[in-house]
């Protein structure tokens, strides 16, 4: 069965990240995946609004080390930069149903969806600083405005988890709901968007990101030339090389 799963009913493409038995952990096929899926959904008139979604315990643990270790993103061709410049230009409403741990870009990936519904078992992070590495997908951007600077930068300095609750309060999700409800309700949600006009939807998106695409395209990009050069330096390879040994990984020489 597929890593990731489509459907659509009713006008509603729903992407389903289906690799729970590895935490829903992006290999770089998933990402083609979802770039691809996205860039149909874009333009297919029959979709109307997009839902991703995992599984009830897990939303995803972010990029799967080994995958991501055999083919690190080198250049902005790499499948993580089509998935996410697909987010970024995506048209129409895109929603998102999060539970249980969203890593990394598990986490960056939901600053770029329009409306986010979490469990009550959601716990969000953001650990690019404890991997030797640096903000992508655009976070560095915008985290601070969502969150402030001072939340952004504990947020993404310290890299540790914020709960269900935190993502409330600065605005990262919409609503709570108990696990077992999330993904219900965000299709819900997703119905009601479904049967409004379209180039009404289309137009508001537009407007309510005020012309940013351009800036947070650049952003990404940037974001990426440092996130590959870190890559070979010694802080990540410590980091990485003490995950796969399952050990506390020591900076303290670096």
């Amino acid at each position: 069965m597929s890593d990731i799963l489509t459907d659509l009913t009713d006008g509603i493409c729903t992407i389903t990240l289906n690799r729970v038995e590895k935490k829903n952990a992006f290999t770089q096929t998933m990402y083609s995946s979802c770039a691809q899926a996205l860039e149909e959904a874009a333009t297919n008139a029959a979709v109307r609004v997009v839902l991703l979604q995992g599984d009830v315990g897990v939303f995803s643990a972010g990029n799967d080390i080994a995958d991501f270790l055999a083919n690190p993103p080198a250049s902005t061709d790499a499948p993580v930069f089509r998935f996410l410049r697909a987010l970024v230009a995506f048209p129409k409403p895109l929603l998102a149903a999060v539970c249980g741990p969203a890593v990394g870009i598990g986490t960056t990936l939901l600053l770029h969806c329009d409306l986010v519904y979490a469990g009550d078992n959601a716990a969000f992070s953001m650990p690019f600083v404890n991997l030797g590495l640096c903000p992508e997908a655009g976070s560095s951007l915008l985290v601070p405005q969502l969150m402030g600077m001072h939340r952004a930068a504990e947020a993404l300095l310290m890299g540790e988890p914020f709960f269900a609750e935190a993502a409330l309060e600065v605005g990262l999700v919409n609503r709570v709901v108990p696990p077992t409800e999330a993904n219900g309700y965000a299709q819900a949600q997703a119905r009601k968007l479904a049967a409004k006009p379209l180039s009404s939807l289309v137009e508001t998106k537009r407007l309510l990101k005020g012309g940013q695409q351009a800036a947070l395209l650049a952003r990404i990009e940037e974001e990426a030339h440092s996130f590959a050069r870190m890559l070979r330096e010694p802080a990540a390879k410590e980091a990485f090389t003490a995950f796969m040994d399952k050990r506390h990984p020591d900076f303290s020489k670096l």
